[in-house]
């Protein structure tokens, strides 16, 4: 998936938000970008060996539980999303959340990612 502008030079997440039953996290970033990020596109893209196997591109895996219980801080370049049902072995990066944002402006750009997210219930 790729995502307009430099993912590379992603800025750190100034807030992170994710009202209980919303299916949807909200990112405010450094640079005043505000990302918008479906639970189902999260927990599809959770990077983990469990999820996404040991090597190979990262790939859409269905399933699994869209209750967003908690978001911890992993050093200052990540976090960790803990779902209802107990899986918090996935860790994302900031710069891969920046890539995956779902916000009109980033999806406008990327046709792949628009025909993604039009098959994903709305949230």
């Amino acid at each position: 998936m790729g995502g307009s502008g430099n993912v590379s030079d992603a800025p750190e997440p100034l807030e992170l938000r994710a009202p209980r039953g919303a299916r949807v996290m909200e990112i405010d970033w450094g640079d005043g970008h505000a990302g918008i990020y479906p639970h189902e596109l999260l927990r599809g893209y959770c990077p983990c060996a469990h999820c996404q196997g040991h090597e190979g591109p990262i790939r859409f895996v269905e399933g699994g539980n869209l209750d967003l219980e908690d978001i911890q801080q992993v050093g200052n370049y990540a976090v960790r999303l803990v779902w209802g049902d107990g899986h918090q072995t996935g860790i994302y990066s900031y710069r891969f959340l920046r890539e995956l944002c779902a916000c009109s402006s980033c999806v406008g750009g990327d046709p792949k990612k628009r025909s993604f997210l039009a098959t994903i219930e709305p949230v």
